[in-house]
């Protein structure tokens, strides 16, 4: 007999997404196809390499940064239901021509950069926002993460994969061979202890002090305090990483670090440790700025904020939260 699974639409439907954000989610599920697509051609699709130009984060564009951006860009201000999106690639937020618009869609179109041109993991993120009444203009963005209505990701690996939450649960799809989005993994869980941290131990020097005592425990293995051994993974790209975690527990560090003390941390709230953060709370996780204030409860104050970002298996950040004197 065959295995009849259920499609995108089927399964938001059965949980309750109908209507308008199940329209949009399926929007978003089909340009991340599009961008599929694009990266799965490389070189043969002339996409690799960079792009010649420098984005408001001051880092420098590669091609497939720009065209996944101009995808997700065009296809979601075409549709109606959209008032505005922001994006990591564009300086300010790009509002809609049309009026009546529901949602507020933030993206960073192509998480992994450092990644295309060596053919590893990269992947696409997004958070979906009610929009406000009025004019859209950046300050409409700027919600804090507990409003976000739906986020998600989409991980162009040896198997391009869509996970997503709308508010109750996480579930994963697998893209078909036929370009069918199907479900694969119904009720995505993340183990509370594990035995993998993934951070850039190239930056151990800068770290706050709590941060070096908690990987210096796991370094120790099981002759340390922690009394197990850890296995550390990095990937340069936080869809590829987070990913791992869903799939078998694990814990996320990019901290704040003192090679530039003013700046709170590296990675974008809005784009990044926001939906990040929501599927990671929704799949049993928690997730952390410093051990102390969770990420979803920071308010943003520029659509470009960055913020320190540790999440992960519950009681691992716990650990952390203790080696941080929390």
């Amino acid at each position: 007999m065959t295995d009849v699974r259920t499609d995108l639409s089927a399964h938001l439907s059965a949980t309750g997404v109908e209507g308008d954000l199940a329209e949009l989610l399926l929007k978003i599920a089909a340009s991340c196809v599009d961008i599929r697509k694009v990266v799965s051609g490389g070189a043969l699709a002339g996409a690799l390499g960079a792009s010649g130009n420098v984005n408001v984060q001051d880092e420098e564009q590669k091609k497939l940064d720009v065209i996944s951006n101009d995808i997700l860009t065009d296809n979601l201000l075409a549709l109606p239901l959209v008032a505005g999106v922001a994006s990591e690639e564009m300086d300010n937020c790009q509002p809609a021509k049309h009026d009546g618009g529901k949602f507020l869609v933030l993206f960073d179109p192509l998480d992994g950069s450092s990644n295309i041109d060596i053919n590893a993991p990269v992947g696409t993120i997004f958070s979906v926002l009610a929009a406000p009444s009025g004019e859209i203009t950046d300050a409409a963005f700027l919600q804090d993460g507990r409003k976000q209505l739906a986020a998600g990701y989409v991980l162009y690996g040896g198997q391009t994969m869509l996970v997503l939450t709308t508010g109750s649960g996480v579930a994963g799809f697998t893209l078909s061979l036929d370009g069918q989005w199907l479900l694969t993994h119904a009720d995505i869980k993340i183990s509370p202890d594990t035995k993998e941290f993934a951070i850039n131990m190239s930056n151990q020097r800068h770290w706050a002090e709590g941060v070096q005592t908690y990987v210096a425990g796991c370094l120790q293995g099981a002759e340390g305090g922690r009394g197990k051994n850890f296995n550390m993974r990095w990937v340069a790209a936080m869809v590829a990483d987070v990913h791992r975690i869903m799939m078998r527990g694990g814990v996320f560090l990019y901290p704040w670090d003192k090679r530039e003390p003013n700046k709170p941390g590296k990675l974008r709230l809005m784009y990044e440790g926001n939906p990040m953060s929501f599927l990671v709370e929704q799949a049993g996780g928690k997730s952390t700025t410093d051990g102390r204030n969770a990420i979803l409860d920071v308010t943003p104050t520029q659509l470009h904020q960055r913020v320190p970002v540790i999440l992960g298996s519950a009681n691992e950040i716990e650990e952390i939260a203790a080696c941080c004197g929390v």
